[in-house]
């Protein structure tokens, strides 16, 4: 199953609150978070920029940005999921 992408940067508080909302997810869902850095890429910042925290799936079109409640993010975890 394709790891949950979080898009964030240093000194993120925002980053920070989500993976709080994220972090039950994770282990209902059985799936594992990959955070990544927008500052390690010009186009990562140009696409993000301050839209995050950003939530995706590898090769998904699909992203639940910032702000997101628990429940958001289950129903964008269970329909954008692959397994």
């Amino acid at each position: 199953m394709s790891p949950l992408i979080l898009y964030t940067t240093a000194g993120c508080h925002l980053c920070d609150t989500a993976k709080t909302v994220l972090w039950p997810l994770l282990t209902e869902f059985g799936l594992r978070l990959q955070e990544v850095d927008i500052a390690e890429s010009d186009a990562l910042i140009e696409r993000y920029g301050i839209r995050i925290p950003v939530v995706a799936f590898e090769g998904a079109a699909a992203e639940l940005s910032w702000p997101f409640v628990a429940e958001q993010a289950r129903d964008f975890i269970a329909e954008h999921s692959q397994g």
